[in-house]
């Protein structure tokens, strides 16, 4: 598929004549293979030659068989395994004078000198004191007769791009580190799988989950499936936290709670800097309540297993923009690492990173727990604001009263997540004091009357429940007015928060239009998008969308697994999404597809015909499966089945072909660590506005909101979390598709072309540019005047 244009990309960027080497260090985390991979082909995509050094640190030094030229095949099927293939090594020679001289010389003696460095903040340190000496190092060898003045002169500058791999998210200046995301899933599957017995047995279980020097893992593990407790390093609880927490396990077991869950980070300390280890727990909870309590320690489980869908896609992206850097740094720029913010590509420098990863530790050791939460970033510092918002609850003589009733209702299909959503919604709802209703089966039940009031214990171990406990339908209001504004007046509902997909978009939408007939309607209303489709306008990431993309990979996966041995076979896999291409594309991106079928980027028969040809080139190396993923509405004539039948015809004497439609397994399944800590976010913070807007628009007695910033739609843009009315998105829409005009994700589509070997022109534009980390926040908060709150 050569693009007319894709000369611009090459002309700009050329590696050629360059050799970049990449190398995993420190501890392994699942990812590490997706980021070596897309580093891979990138690399031999812009012509220059990429070099595995294999055990990291180790293999530099002792040279040798260590370092290998790497092939475009050589990285076939490792997307999906865990750890790192090409082995990492904790490595004292390195530390060394001597260490580092014998790296150097490895390195020239292949024109190395470009590094991609995955790995924590002490491998990356490392890679940057290498970096420093380099030229002294040269000096040297020059000295002791190994190299000669023109190889030193020719290679005189290294470049160092670094990416973080780490299950622990302990790294400053990056939202999420390669790992991170797998590892919570492995926690989840074991919580999950606890909650089952605790409940049979009415137990108390305590967790300890890995994070030496940071709470990040226990906090959204704990979030994520509703703990009673979290014990974490960065928030040492008060003296008489032994006391606190007996008494809230007594009174979740007297509100009919059968189980109980604390979670342990293992780095947990209380506020005298002792550690708190989980037998001290469990003998506290036995001592003082006499619960039958089990302890289970995670261990090395959460570093192992296949990488989820979002580290995948994280690490190809991070790949991919580290390659990028490489070929733009000059001699002066400084080594700098490649991370993700909100959902954005950015580069930022190395070693302001590090002394910012460094402070925390001082900040947590003079006791100075603030200043550490606010160093470890702005999704660290909304974890955790989150968690205490929805952690204590008060009891009733405590809890502040407005006269508010606030309903929350599911709309459209079912999505995983949208449980999490209701309850931090509804919990938080109480904690504001507001008397909270749940309405069942989307518009429909409401004009029905199917409005109850649901109280802080009716959502407890909702976290985990995959589909809609409220029941949804995908029915519109516009036909039920009459009965929906009674409604409104019987129950004296005074807000909406409304959690669905493209229907309960269109539905908000009618209900403003229809405010001028009903004035009950003039309340303040937010919605949430949820929808496994993503393709909703106003919002980069929807509640569902992770855990179908999950289910997507993870079929992916066996598919192909299930050709190993029977030799050249193509799988044509159709997903859901409706007209939205999002699940086909970032699914081929996770699974390693061929090519991705989809409505947004119109395909013709030559299309077919060259993604054919290019597997029958495939098939002749020793990669001998394919994968195209369709979406199921790309095209009215290219079905499917007709797809499948063309491959089957062209293919005939290479390959032969298999068809697979995923349906409705994309929509079910417990809900990602993802959508769990994402719904739980987003409906706390959509509950605050809402508070915001009652006090704006309460007057002479009661609430008249008929403005247009009164009924919005809280999304993911780029970086923040933003509100914005619904009648400003309407000249952003394809209402005929139910898609966003321009969709962010699009610009992933080069991605999966590159890395399937197709030429194609890549926008560089959008690459991720050089910030500083001190002023991150600075950046955000002049950008928040003009994208609205920040996240």
């Amino acid at each position: 598929l050569t693009m007319p244009d894709s000369k611009k990309f090459f002309e700009n960027l050329s590696g050629a004549g360059k050799a970049i080497g990449v190398l995993t260090s420190g501890g392994d985390a699942q990812g590490m293979n997706a980021a070596v991979r897309a580093v891979v082909r990138m690399g031999i995509y812009v012509r220059a030659k990429v070099y595995f050094i294999h055990e990291g640190y180790q293999g530099m030094v002792d040279g040798g068989d260590n370092i290998k030229e790497a092939t475009w095949e050589s990285v076939s099927s490792m997307l999906q395994v865990g750890g790192t293939v090409i082995g990492s090594a904790r490595c004292k020679d390195f530390r060394t004078h001597e260490g580092r001289l014998r790296a150097a010389l490895n390195l020239v003696r292949l024109g190395i000198t470009n590094l991609c460095v995955i790995g924590g903040d002490g491998s990356l340190t490392g890679a940057n004191l290498f970096r420093e000496e380099w030229n002294g190092l040269l000096k040297e060898l020059v000295e002791l007769g190994q190299i000669d003045e023109a190889a030193a002169e020719m290679h005189s500058v290294l470049h160092i791009v670094g990416m973080v791999g780490s299950i622990d998210n302990d790294f400053c200046g990056t939202d999420m580190t390669i790992g991170t995301d797998s590892a919570l899933h492995r926690i989840i599957e074991v919580v999950d799988a606890i909650m089952t017995t605790a409940q049979s047995h009415q137990r108390t279980f305590v967790l300890e989950v890995m994070g030496r020097h940071c709470g990040y893992l226990a906090l959204v593990s704990a979030l994520a499936c509703g703990a009673d407790w979290v014990l974490i390093p960065e928030m040492p609880p008060e003296d008489g936290w032994e006391d606190q927490m007996c008494q809230k396990l007594s009174e979740n077991r007297a509100d009919k709670k059968r189980l109980n869950i604390i979670i342990v980070a293992e780095g947990a300390i209380d506020s005298h800097n002792r550690v708190i280890t989980t037998d001290y727990v469990k003998d506290l909870v036995v001592g003082c309540l006499g619960f039958d309590t089990r302890v289970t320690i995670l261990g090395h489980v959460q570093r192992g297993g296949t990488p989820s869908a979002f580290d995948r896609i994280l690490a190809s992206r991070m790949g991919v923009e580290a390659v990028l850097a490489l070929l733009e740094a000059s001699s002066d720029t400084p080594a700098c690492v490649v991370s993700l913010c909100g959902n954005q590509a950015v580069r930022l420098p190395l070693m302001e990173c590090v002394q910012m990863t460094q402070a925390v530790q001082k900040a947590m050791d003079k006791k100075n727990f603030e200043e550490a939460v606010k160093l470890r970033g702005r999704s660290f510092e909304n974890n955790l604001n989150t968690y205490k918002l929805l952690s204590y609850r008060k009891t009733d003589s405590v809890m502040p009263k407005s006269a508010f009733n606030v309903a929350v209702l599911n709309v459209g299909a079912p999505a995983a997540g949208m449980n999490a959503a209701v309850r931090s919604a509804v919990r938080v709802g109480i904690t504001e004091g507001h008397t909270m209703f749940a309405v069942h089966d989307g518009f429909e039940g409401f004009s029905n009357g199917q409005i109850k009031e649901i109280k802080w214990g009716d959502v407890g171990g909702w976290t985990g429940q995959g589909g809609s406990l409220l029941g949804t339908k995908r029915t519109l209001p516009v036909k039920h007015m009459d009965k929906i504004a009674e409604q409104m007046r019987i129950h004296n509902i005074n807000a909406l928060l409304v959690i669905g997909g493209f229907e309960a978009y269109l539905g908000l939408l009618e209900l403003l239009a229809a405010r001028f007939r009903h004035p009950e309607l003039c309340v303040p209303m937010v919605m949430i998008p949820a929808t496994v489709s993503n393709n909703i306008p106003g919002s980069d990431l929807s509640i569902g969308a992770d855990t179908a993309l999950n289910a997507i990979t993870a079929t992916c996966d066996r598919i192909k697994q299930s050709a190993s041995g029977t030799k050249r076979r193509v799988f044509i896999i159709e997903t859901m999404g409706g007209y939205c291409g999002y699940l086909a594309t970032v699914g081929a991106l996770a699974a390693g597809a061929d090519a991705a079928y989809i409505y947004e980027e119109p395909f013709d028969i030559r299309d077919l015909q060259c993604n054919v040809e290019h597997l029958t080139e495939k098939m002749k190396t020793s990669i001998q499966r394919g994968l195209v993923l369709r979406n199921e509405c790309c095209n009215d004539n290219f079905t499917t089945d007709f797809i499948y039948q063309l491959y089957s015809e062209e293919g005939k004497g290479v390959f032969d072909c298999r068809k697979n439609v995923l349906g409705h397994m994309q929509q079910g399944g417990a809900p990602s660590p993802f959508d769990r800590n994402y719904g739980t976010k987003i409906a706390a913070k959509a509950m605050q506005w809402i508070s915001k807007k009652l006090k704006e628009f309460y007057v002479e007695g009661r609430v008249f909101a008929n403005t247009e910033d009164s009924a919005c739609l809280l999304g993911m843009r780029r970086r923040a979390l933003v509100f914005q009315p619904v009648t400003q998105l309407k000249d952003e829409t394809d209402f005929v598709h139910r898609i966003p005009k321009e969709q962010w994700w699009l610009k992933l589509r080069p991605l999966m072309k590159i890395l399937a070997k197709y030429k194609t022109s890549y926008d560089v534009s959008d690459a991720g540019q050089l910030e500083h980390v001190a002023g991150l926040r600075t950046i955000e908060e002049n950008g928040r005047e003009k994208e609205g709150e920040e996240e």
